[in-house]
């Protein structure tokens, strides 16, 4: 008989996701916040290496749940955490940053998710010549944030039976999907990675368009991420707001899932691939739960359109993009992305951080 194991932290308890079959060779592994894999794998690694001490402060730019994950880890490894954080952060996630210790620089409400992030980064910027003892983990850029989701990786391997996985997830920072991914091919299996990004972001070239009901602020970004590897994906679909909104309501009425809109483009890009290729399993990445959603999506669920009747305007290239649903065979490719004035590499010094060695322990 398996004996229920008791924790001696959080972390330890909601870091791994409930895995939820959505019908036939579809399995959404849904989390309360799946960057406390990202956190956790970071600090312990910079703490093994001597980068960082206890005691020390933490600082990072956040939207929101990577604040939380790496405020959870500061508190269970001694450290100080301090956050900048976007807009779209909101009153609840504030309460319980700074109930766990961690101060909260919050920016000012702006015109765009791009004059959000910018701002982000000038500030750390600012603070970091006033206070050079502290760390800056630079989620977008460190590949240090790849190491914790080898154990998502092998959760996932023994989970889910042999044979070929298409993993489906937003691509954000990078690391949740590129970690996930380059650690299952790493073991041999041969895996299909499809990324999701809104319009609007620099990651895979939408930059040129607006959607001006955007809040997915984790999937896109409006500068250059170095944890985006371009050449782990497979294929790209672009979502716009209301095909996202679409998914994530979709996913709580047909499962009764309460998750994010990032989760919500996954749902419904999953279920138009999954058709495409019966047989092969499929595993959608839920990022997080809805409840920073509530107003601006589930309760005007009403509006939802119906996710199974949307279809995307397949393209071949970046020419050819268009919202509100596009998708493009990427086929492991590169992309240079363009350069946004005064961002550049968040350590200041010029450049870009070596990856982090495939066998590097966690």
């Amino acid at each position: 008989m398996t004996r229920t194991p008791v924790h001696e932290h959080i972390t330890d308890a909601i870091k791994a996701p409930d895995l939820i079959r959505l019908g036939g060779d579809v399995v959404l592994a849904r989390f309360e916040t799946m960057k406390v894999y990202a956190a956790l794998g970071a600090v312990r690694t910079l703490l093994r290496r001597g980068r960082i001490v206890p005691g020390q402060t933490l600082i990072d730019s956040s939207s929101g749940i990577y604040a939380l994950a790496l405020a959870m880890a500061c508190h269970r490894y001694g450290l100080r955490c301090h956050i900048v954080a976007s807009t779209t952060v909101d009153a609840v996630m504030r309460a319980q940053l700074e109930v766990l210790g961690a101060t909260v620089d919050q920016m000012p409400p702006s015109e765009s998710l791009r004059l959000d992030q910018e701002r982000r980064v000038r500030h750390v910027r600012e603070l970091l010549a006033r206070r050079p003892d502290f760390h800056w983990m630079r989620q977008y850029h460190d590949a240090v944030h790849y190491a914790g989701y080898r154990e998502f990786a092998a959760l996932v391997s023994e989970a889910l039976p042999d044979g070929p996985l298409t993993v489906v997830g937003a691509v954000g920072t990078g690391a949740s999907t590129g970690g996930l991914v380059r650690a299952l091919r790493g073991s041999g299996r041969a895996v299909r990675l499809v990324g999701i990004q809104p319009f609007g972001s620099v990651t895979f070239g939408s930059e040129r368009f607006s959607d001006p009901e955007a809040i997915i602020a984790g999937i896109g970004s409006s500068i250059p991420f170095e944890n985006v590897r371009h050449e782990l994906y497979d294929t790209l679909h672009w979502v716009d707001f209301r095909h996202a909104m679409a998914g994530a309501v979709g996913l709580l009425r047909e499962h009764a899932v309460f998750a994010g809109l990032s989760t919500g483009a996954a749902h419904l890009v999953a279920g138009w691939e999954a058709d495409r290729e019966p047989g092969r399993q499929h595993l959608v990445i839920g990022a997080d739960t809805g409840h920073r959603y509530a107003e601006r999506v589930f309760a005007r669920h009403a509006e939802a359109l119906d996710r199974r009747a949307l279809r995307p305007h397949r393209i071949h290239t970046l020419d050819e993009l268009r919202p509100p649903w596009s998708v493009m065979e990427w086929e492991r490719r590169s992309h240079k992305e363009p350069a946004v004035d005064g961002i550049g590499p968040e350590d200041g010094s010029g450049a870009w951080p070596e990856p982090m060695a495939q066998g590097e322990p966690s």
